[in-house]
């Protein structure tokens, strides 16, 4: 078996979404314990910014430059998701919306024509976990209501351009506890937290459960 895991946070410790990610992998791995897991770190270690660029001008302008580098990403970046059998996906909001390096890998894995075009739908039903973490509220209601331009994004890539089955583990209010604002909002916060990882833990079992069936 193979996991494909992607970590976006510029953090490490005290990142949601890498403690939500690793109560999904855990979980995954409690069922397959010999599994193959590939990760990409593009939190700490984010892909060029101008590859695609580069990329796009050599596939449709005569006069760039060739740009073999960047086709190898393409390829390398493919590869990692055809190779796997299921995924985890850790992507926390800035900045109300996709964090820049997790476009970027978007961007790149769009230009395989199987992935971004009308193509044969290579990970067509493949489960996956979207951990998503929040620092403050968006639900209904709350000042910042509708300002969540990454989940709903990730959820319609992941599932409509790429057609994986996603599952999601998410938290918000995430900066309570640092936040001296937000200090009235810290329980609901912690229980906002701890539905998170349970979902994440089911999820990651479920996944496990979706590759053996």
């Amino acid at each position: 078996m193979h996991l494909f895991r992607l970590d976006a946070s510029i953090r490490v410790a005290g990142s949601v979404s890498r403690a939500l990610a690793d109560t999904a992998e855990q979980a995954w791995l409690a069922e397959h314990h010999d599994a193959v897991v590939t990760r990409r770190e593009l939190g700490l270690e984010p892909l060029p910014a101008n590859v695609w660029a580069r990329a796009v001008q050599a596939q449709f302008d005569p006069a760039a430059p060739p740009a073999p580098d960047a086709q190898e990403l393409v390829e390398q970046l493919s590869a990692e998701l055809l190779e796997a059998d299921a995924y985890i996906f850790a992507i926390p909001l800035y900045n109300w919306g996709v964090p820049a390096h997790v476009k970027t890998w978007i961007d790149l894995v769009s230009l395989n024509p199987r992935f971004g075009g009308a193509g044969d739908r290579p990970l067509a039903g493949r489960p996956a976990v979207l951990t998503l973490s929040r620092g403050g509220g968006y639900g209904p209601g709350a000042p910042k209501e509708g300002w969540d331009y990454n989940g709903p994004y990730l959820r319609r890539i992941l599932g409509e351009v790429l057609h994986l089955d996603v599952h999601v583990a998410e938290a918000e209010l995430t900066l309570a506890d640092v936040n001296p604002a937000m200090a009235p909002l810290r329980g609901l916060a912690a229980d906002l937290l701890k539905a998170g990882h349970e979902h994440a833990a089911t999820h990651g079992r479920r996944i496990a459960e979706l590759v053996r069936a």
